[in-house]
């Protein structure tokens, strides 16, 4: 059974989905079940995968990582989004952009995530 705003991975192909509405089914891609990705909030290596929240005058600003995540073609950021309540807010990025994203919450105790590549997904809050 799949819950609202959890995200699978195929590991077959490397697709990628967010759950819009919950169901009863299992979720697969090439013939074999998705994978659920689990949420990690803690970096080994210079906190470069978690994403730290600041207020700003319009809102919010979400940075991946205390040192900047690289954003090269092969290894790089490929969303930051934030939740708040019921609300999702995403940023799509390519390589070469900076790991920074922008959004008019008002509320700076949000939940933010973010998808890289290789090491998957990163959240601030449990």
């Amino acid at each position: 059974m799949t819950k609202k705003a959890e995200i699978y991975k195929c590991e077959k192909c490397g697709n990628t989905v967010l759950v819009i509405d919950s169901g009863k089914g299992d979720l697969s891609c090439c013939d074999v079940p998705m994978i659920l990705l689990e949420e990690q909030s803690a970096d080994f290596k210079n906190e470069k995968h978690v994403p730290i929240v600041e207020k700003t005058d319009s809102g919010i600003k979400v940075t991946v990582g205390s040192t900047l995540h690289p954003m090269t073609p092969e290894h790089h950021i490929v969303m930051i989004a934030v939740i708040d309540g019921d609300s999702i807010l995403v940023h799509w990025l390519n390589p070469g952009d900076e790991p920074v994203a922008y959004f008019p919450c008002q509320n700076a105790d949000v939940k933010s995530i973010e998808y890289c590549n290789i090491h998957n997904l990163w959240t601030n809050k449990k």
